[in-house]
């Protein structure tokens, strides 16, 4: 069944205004711009927090490092929260490229005989807040049915080879070539019935990180 088409609710082309990787200067940047939209001059923004003119021009120029408690009296003496001295940080974003073939073989909890998973990468912590799995399944005539999965997050399958019964909840979908699934994980889910084998899918798991 094909829902109506509505709008994307981010703009998958939109770039962000590049930011400073190295952090001494990213602060300092900010430090200036916030100085100079208040109209302050150095001297000004020195003696409100506590600084040498000469110290206050390294921490501008990114020569120093400064520390967090300079940090904060900066902030505090330019009136913003201490997290906007940082705002022009561009931290490293993770990315993992796995070649074909290359993915590592792995076993789930409660993963049954003939199910091989082959996890296709991996970034940890990370700014999101979300933890991403993504998974190369491939069942064979020696796998075992099992509909009974259930963990925290959403998953998506998209089916690339073979055809699978695929329960979720109380409800059974057929899954062909080109089919895709995404539903709750929460729900006790699983390939319950081997049409045609064998079968290759990608299941790709979410959940949030732990604190």
């Amino acid at each position: 069944m094909k829902s109506t088409r509505t709008p994307l609710s981010q703009n998958p082309h939109a770039v962000r205004e590049g930011r400073e990787k190295n952090l001494e200067v990213a602060i300092g940047r900010e430090v200036r711009e916030l100085r100079r939209r208040q109209r302050l001059t150095g001297a000004e923004l020195a003696a409100a927090a506590g600084l040498s003119v000469g110290m206050l021009s390294k921490i501008e120029n990114g020569v120093i490092s400064p520390s967090l408690a300079t940090i904060q009296t900066l902030a505090h003496a330019l009136r913003v929260p201490l997290v906007q001295l940082f705002s022009g940080y561009e931290e490293d974003r993770g990315c993992m490229h796995v070649k074909a073939g290359e993915g590592v073989e792995t076993e789930r909890a409660g993963t049954r005989a003939g199910h091989q998973y082959s996890l296709l990468g991996h970034i940890g912590s990370n700014s999101s807040g979300v933890v991403v799995e993504p998974y190369l399944i491939a069942l064979t005539d020696r796998s075992d049915t099992f509909p009974t999965f259930q963990h925290e997050g959403i998953e998506y399958l998209y089916m690339i080879e073979g055809v699978l019964d695929y329960r979720h909840g109380e409800r059974l979908y057929r899954l062909e070539p080109g089919d895709s699934l995404l539903f709750d994980s929460d729900a006790p889910h699983g390939p319950e019935g081997l049409v045609e084998l064998p079968a290759r899918y990608l299941s790709i798991i979410t959940y949030p990180q732990k604190a």
